[in-house]
């Protein structure tokens, strides 16, 4: 019998103390992060499983270093829509590029918002004109090349986050 999901369960500062760990490095060792969070290798895993349940954690991924994989151009498109009705199909449309690795539905100058990452400025060309503009319902698009990315950090740390 599958336990019930913890929705309710209240985070406290050993939870957070174990997801920052593994926000730094998902695959650490159950056994180091008891050590370094003073706890036992059990209550991480039973920890790490409520809050998998409550939807605290959602997944565990890898982090690429697109570069190195041959894609040395990172871009961020704002989209300006023809009416803002046409999100969801604009949205299924924008899915299928394998170049966009996010989306946001924003407010503001753009109704959405996406990060994409290229080979060169003819691979960025060719996603934009043949594929991104040729979306119905995208009225027009304007493009951010990121020439650095100075911080990728978590919202996880003794300072920022706190058990509410």
């Amino acid at each position: 019998m599958k336990p019930k999901p913890h929705r309710n369960y209240e985070i406290d500062n050993t939870d957070l103390k174990i997801l920052e760990m593994l926000v730094q490095d998902a695959k650490k060792p159950f056994t180091e992060v008891a050590r370094k969070a003073h706890v036992s290798q059990g209550t991480v895993h039973v920890r790490v499983s409520k809050m998998q349940d409550a939807g605290v954690i959602e997944k565990t991924t890898l982090k690429l270093n697109y570069a190195r994989l041959g894609y040395d151009i990172t871009a961020f498109i704002g989209i300006y829509l023809e009416k803002s009705a046409l999100y969801e199909s604009v949205l299924e449309k924008l899915k299928l590029i394998p170049e966009i690795t996010s989306i946001h539905y924003t407010t503001g100058n753009y109704s959405m918002f996406v990060k994409i990452h290229c080979r060169d400025t003819n691979h960025l060309k060719e996603v934009l004109h043949d594929k991104m503009q040729q979306v119905d319902g995208i009225e027009r698009t304007e493009t951010m090349i990121s020439l650095e990315e100075s911080l990728d950090r978590s919202l996880l740390s003794e300072n920022n986050l706190k058990p509410a």
